[in-house]
């Protein structure tokens, strides 16, 4: 039976508030501008700066994939999203000690515990994910997803945009940056979120299941893309998609290198990657919840493919390229909605009971790829943007076409395709 209409109110007005501070302690760790900065800070080489994509695909594949189960018989996620945010935020409160202790020395050891706290910081994020999209499969209606994607999607990027228009320029500059801070207000958002998620209504679950060992459960996901043919499709679109993740550094080296843009507009971008997210979830939101995840998959795949083609092309014209460019940025900007998308539409395909397992297979697909991004960094410095981004951009069109072969759950009413029951 659907839930009440004051206890899902309720949830979802706390779903919203979580996700928007999350994002906006987000905005001020993002990996495009403050954590390269810091490892250059450390006098830390390219190869260093490598490391971050890695954590972060690590951290949101292999993680979630181990915990699954528990996440699975565990009463209530919302404990899981709590336990997990508080990791979240003590690993940045743990590095803004550490840089308020040194008091602007460079010691030897710090990039190596930035890397590490870094690390397990991507190892709560992972689990995070996996927990939250989890308790929002549990507690908000299939009809109502889109909606609160739009209306986070919105609310967070309006907020975190306004955040970093007032600090980042009072802690971020060319000539170096006040990280202690930045490191200090990201842990106390992820602090104020993991608060929040303990006020969601919640009822507790009684799903059962065996232990399993590492090699199981790797059987276990196998098993789920070897017997779920539409799922599995699913998958490989995701891990088409997930190509386009390796070209993330190398935007800004068109800008850099090409266009000959400043340093200092790496600010703007971040800004303009935000409200690109924003502007783009007035259409996917009202979209998914009238015709489904799948036609919202086929619209921002399409943008996806727009992305490093347009980053060439206007590569090749500077004239108008150094006034255009900030376009790609609004289009690479529903990256981690076009992720959410992925999410729901597996919440919709998957029975309630089987959605931690679902949803940690999903994200190991989709994070398999990114672990060849040091290779294209190489194939980018050895043949040049244009033949890797052509490439990416025409795997992501197969990816495209092959989600006209996927079902739409809406279509369907009875089994694991039919709305979940939220008893709150």
């Amino acid at each position: 039976m659907p839930a009440p209409e004051s206890p899902l109110r309720h949830n979802f007005v706390l779903l919203v508030i979580y996700q928007v501070a999350l994002r906006v302690g987000w905005i001020f760790k993002t990996e495009s501008i403050v954590m390269p900065a810091v490892l250059d800070s450390l006098g830390g080489g390219a190869w260093l700066r490598g490391c971050l994509p890695l954590l972060n695909r690590f951290g949101q594949s292999i993680p979630p994939l181990l915990v699954s189960r528990h996440v699975k018989v565990m009463p209530r996620k919302k404990w899981g999203s709590f336990a997990t945010t508080l990791v979240m935020s003590s690993a940045f409160l743990a590095l803004s000690a550490i840089w308020f202790w040194a008091d602007g020395q460079k010691l030897p050891w710090m990039a190596m515990a930035f890397l590490i706290l870094y690390g397990i910081f991507f190892v709560g994020t992972g689990i995070n994910q996996l927990c939250f999209n989890t308790l929002q499969g549990k507690l908000i209606p299939t009809n109502k997803r889109g909606r609160l994607l739009l209306v986070t999607t919105v609310c967070g990027a309006i907020t975190a945009i306004g955040f970093a228009w007032w600090l980042f320029p009072k802690w971020l500059s060319e000539s170096g940056g006040q990280f202690q801070f930045i490191f200090g207000f990201s842990g106390i958002c992820f602090f104020v979120a993991a608060m929040i998620s303990l006020g969601l209504n919640e009822s507790a679950d009684d799903f059962q299941e065996p232990r399993r060992n590492p090699r199981q459960l790797w059987q276990d996901s196998l098993d789920v893309l070897r017997r779920d043919r539409n799922f599995r499709r699913l998958s490989f679109v995701g891990a088409a998609f997930a190509t386009s993740l390796m070209l993330f550094p190398h935007y800004q080296a068109i800008g850099f290198q090409r266009l000959e843009l400043s340093f200092s507009l790496i600010v703007w971008w971040v800004i303009i990657q935000n409200a690109g997210a924003a502007g783009f979830s007035f259409v996917i939101g009202p979209l998914a919840d009238s015709r489904g995840n799948r036609a919202v998959l086929q619209f921002v795949l399409l943008c996806i493919v727009a992305a490093p083609l347009l980053a060439i092309g206007l590569s090749h014209y500077p004239a108008v390229g150094r006034v255009m460019y900030p376009c790609v940025f609004l289009l690479v900007g529903l990256t981690p909605v076009v992720v959410k998308v992925f999410c729901n539409y597996t919440l919709e395909v998957a029975k309630r009971a089987d959605h931690p397992r679902y949803l940690s297979t999903l994200m190991l697909c989709i994070a398999a790829p990114v672990l060849l991004s040091p290779i294209v960094g190489l194939l980018v410095g050895w043949i040049g943007f244009d033949a890797v981004f052509i490439v990416i951009a025409l795997v992501v069109l197969y990816a495209w076409f092959c989600t006209f072969g996927l079902e739409e759950p809406r279509h369907h009413t009875a089994g694991a395709l039919a709305d979940p029951i939220v008893d709150v």
